[in-house]
């Protein structure tokens, strides 16, 4: 079978031989990769490292490949967004299964674990601040996956329906059409183990609408959190809003890799409280994912 090949138009890689957005280097992305939204905050992960094999640096998107505890780890940061993501889970996979010199996919694909660290917004009484939270399900409010074939395989249908149906939007209120798509199961375990909440994380594609704020302009749908936080499938609950676990969960899953997400809780949306004084205790989850990717 021929292999596919891809255009410069579509693969775009700068001259010195790396991703266009990321400017990585293929040689320069480790198997296990730590994403983080700030690019301030790969220095914090990459300060756990006993030495440091290379970095890169374009717009928000920072990285550091180094070496902890013996594991070789490749610390990237993303930005804000799904849109981010796109970049960021797509150029990341060509880098490993994509031959830049001959442009065509290589014959073996790797497979890497990618762990997003960041913080959210609880949405329930047992999701309080402070809470570490590791993302089970994702919902995604952004649309990503649906420009990509294959998201209805590995989707979850039914929890999609049950979703819109209980929040009762129809036409082009509070749309494009959510995604439920799960987290690699054996690597959320990993991660998880017996210290963090196990949850279903909506990644919204805003910080204010999308996620229920109302500053001056009012809500499409004003009962939209109250409706989140009843809402229940089997044992499930909605648990938090962030803005990036579902395209994670969503890309890695078509393109063959093993994702989860993992936040601190700084806001609950359900008391009304907020912590702006976070990024010492942040700390701690760092080590930890460290310790378990």
């Amino acid at each position: 079978m021929e292999k596919k090949y891809f255009a410069p138009s579509e693969l775009i890689i700068n001259e010195d031989g790396s991703a266009f957005h990321l400017h990585l280097k293929p040689e320069q992305v480790a198997d296990k990769v730590i994403l983080v939204g700030d690019p301030g905050r790969v220095e914090t992960v990459a300060s756990f490292f006993e030495n440091r094999e290379c970095e890169a640096d374009n717009r928000e998107f920072k990285s550091i490949t180094g070496t902890y505890q013996g594991k070789r780890i490749t610390v990237l940061s993303t930005g804000i967004g799904c849109d981010n993501i796109d970049i960021v889970m797509n150029e990341l996979d060509v880098l490993v299964n994509v031959d830049f010199n001959t442009r065509q996919e290589k014959d073996e694909t790797r497979s890497l674990e990618i762990v997003r660290i960041g913080t959210c917004g609880g949405l329930q009484p047992h999701t309080p601040i402070g809470t570490f939270l590791c993302s089970e399900k994702s919902i995604g409010f952004d649309g990503l996956l649906n420009f990509y074939a294959g998201r209805d395989e590995v989707c979850d249908l039914g929890f999609e329906l049950a979703f819109v149906r209980h929040m009762g939007w129809e036409g082009n209120l509070c749309q494009p059409h959510p995604y439920v798509i799960n987290s690699d199961a054996e690597l959320m375990e990993r991660i998880a183990q017996d210290d963090m909440v196990r949850g279903v994380t909506i990644a919204a594609g805003g910080f204010y609408g999308p996620q229920g704020r109302a500053l001056r302009i009012p809500l499409a749908d004003e009962h939209q959190n109250a409706k989140i936080e009843s809402f229940r499938h089997g044992k499930y609950c909605i648990t938090n809003y962030e803005m990036e676990s579902s395209a994670v969960a969503g890309l890695a899953r078509l393109l063959g890799h093993k994702a989860t997400t993992v936040c601190m809780v700084i806001a609950n949306r359900y008391a009304k409280e907020m912590n702006t004084e976070y990024k010492n205790s942040i700390e701690v989850l760092i080590q930890k994912v460290l310790d378990r990717i």
